[in-house]
């Protein structure tokens, strides 16, 4: 008997999308349905699902002020609780800790990662920031741009990955203060954006924006230090157009790393060696223009692509054996979709 998952997009909302969507993976039907607005919100572009379901957190742009939104979630309806919002462009990146006590989120604009703790109801309190300096040798890398902050899987660290510097940061949360623990600078000019760690051995898994590379990095969880492994393309050699890498994810059973690529318009799978390097499988297109996230689905036997530029959701079968996807449906009207998220199972 198939079950139906409740999903969540984030969205720019520049032309015709009207704010944060939802929607249902029926895995009996195997297709994407009921795609609808779940809440108007200026910019909502990342979204963090707390490990309870019972929350949703959601960069939010008021004029001219950015921030974070808070959501209690009811049914798969969202009601708002309240947002934190400062001068300035909104952040990009937005997490939780399991324990729904601290969101964290990463500024591209502002160099800033900031900190919301949050109350007893799920709403968040004012933000603590912590401001990056850097720079790198590639034009988009004048200053720092902050592309990801989140957790450490024993969630004794929190992780910010600075695209602009090419710098892996460190930071031990004390309350709602982060103290630098540790910083990895990776090759110049390769513009790390997300980063993922292995579910059960102390590496993680890097995706580059600028150089289109997977950078495997061996952890120390005592340390809360990174040291680079291996350095693997994301596109074709002899693709020379346009592409900047986009997000990251690993399979739960660390088989299989799954990247996107914009402009190439593909998810690169690859097998996780014994040594936990990383060998490429195959590209698939993702039958859509400019692929910003993809998800897996809470069962693993899915993957749903959201391509930004063509404003539609693609679902693809996954094999856990192979790691190989086969297209389902594509073309899931979904406006200027940039995360894609599911309530957990």
């Amino acid at each position: 008997m198939g079950k139906k998952y409740t999903g969540y997009l984030g969205s720019y909302t520049k032309k015709t999308s009207e704010g944060i969507y939802r929607f249902t993976l029926d895995t009996e039907q195997k297709k994407i349905t009921d795609v609808e607005v779940a809440v108007k919100l200026n910019n909502p572009t990342y979204l963090a699902v707390s490990h309870n379901n019972d929350y949703v957190y959601a960069v939010s742009q008021e004029g001219e002020e950015g921030g974070i939104a808070a959501f209690s979630v009811s049914n798969g309806n969202l009601e708002k609780l309240n947002s934190e919002v400062t001068a300035g462009a909104p952040p990009c990146h937005v997490s939780v800790d399991s324990r729904n006590r601290l969101v964290v989120a990463a500024n591209y604009h502002t160099k800033q990662v900031e900190t919301f703790l949050t109350n007893e109801d799920g709403s968040i309190q004012a933000p603590k920031s912590v401001t990056h300096e850097g720079s790198g040798p590639h034009e988009r890398q004048e200053k720092p741009h902050l592309h990801f902050a989140g957790y450490t899987p024993d969630e004794k660290y929190v992780v910010v990955v600075d695209l602009g510097s090419d710098t892996i940061t460190t930071y031990s949360p004390n309350g709602d203060e982060l103290q630098e623990v540790n910083v990895l600078t990776v090759k110049a000019g390769s513009g790390p954006r997300h980063i993922a760690f292995h579910p059960t051995a102390p590496y993680a898994y890097v995706m580059t924006e600028i150089s289109n590379e997977v950078i495997v990095l061996k952890y120390d969880e005592n340390t809360g230090s990174f040291e680079e492994v291996q350095y693997v393309a994301t596109i074709p050699e002899d693709f020379t157009e346009n592409n900047q890498g986009s997000a990251i994810h690993l399979s739960s059973d660390g088989k299989f790393v799954y990247v996107g690529n914009r402009g190439h318009d593909s998810i690169a799978v690859y097998r996780i060696a014994a040594d936990y390097s990383v060998e490429l499988v195959k590209y698939t297109h993702t039958e859509g223009n400019w692929p910003r996230d993809f998800v897996l689905d809470p069962s693993e036997q899915f993957i749903v692509a959201a391509n930004q530029e063509s404003g539609t959701l693609t679902l693809f079968e996954r094999d856990s054996e192979t790691g190989k996807l086969t297209l389902l449906q594509k073309d899931v009207e979904a406006p200027e979709a940039v995360c894609v998220k599911f309530l957990h199972a």
